[in-house]
């Protein structure tokens, strides 16, 4: 019930994965050694929440809230059963999960480079979320995903005014471009994102 959870819980608006949804009145602990296991085989991958940015990050961690991801985006593509060209193609009903697909993505990426820790940030009303939060040991970085080429970034300007990071990222279909706060990072280089951090 968990794993098959998963990819309609990516969907939501807000993406802190609810044990509620799945089956009315469960709780954390109805699912506790099951979430273990997936996450101890490698089957899945758990985002905690961090209240605060601040280093470490894992200092801030809300163990209560927390996104889940697959394992493989090629996965979550065939648990969804969703035919290829839509996916090539486009289609209006298709937006929403496009979004879902594109985090996994990056989240994939960002698995493989070494020494990177992932997070997601939300404000105390939930009215603002960055998709990651990554660090390099001295600095917070954000990282907000796009799946098309449409750039507003409301959650991530936010932020930027909140707690002035070095430096924030978006990665989206768009090309690579380097602003005063921002940095625009196509989404097929967010495997570079490690060389620009060290910088």
């Amino acid at each position: 019930m968990l794993w098959n959870n998963i990819p309609s819980q990516l969907t939501k608006e807000n993406k802190k994965f609810i044990y509620g949804l799945r089956k009315e009145g469960s709780r954390a602990k109805d699912y506790e050694m099951a979430m273990l296991w997936l996450n101890d085989c490698g089957l899945v991958h758990k985002v905690q929440r961090v209240t605060t940015p601040g280093l470490p990050l894992k200092a801030y961690e809300d163990l209560k809230a927390f996104k889940l991801f697959i394992l493989d985006v090629g996965l979550l593509f065939c648990m969804v059963r969703l035919n290829q060209a839509v996916l090539l193609d486009g289609n209006d009903l298709f937006k929403e999960f496009k979004g879902a697909l594109t985090e996994q993505y990056v989240l994939q990426q960002l698995k493989t480079l070494e020494g990177i820790e992932t997070y997601y940030w939300t404000n105390d009303r939930g009215s603002a979320e960055i998709d990651f939060l990554v660090h390099n040991g001295s600095n917070v970085f954000p990282i907000e995903v796009k799946a098309e080429t449409n750039l507003k970034a409301k959650s991530l300007r936010t932020y930027h005014e909140k707690f002035s990071p070095q430096i924030s990222i978006r990665t989206a279909m768009t090309d690579y471009k380097q602003e005063e706060w921002l940095l625009n990072l196509p989404l097929w280089a967010i495997n570079t994102l490690q060389m620009k951090l060290s910088k």
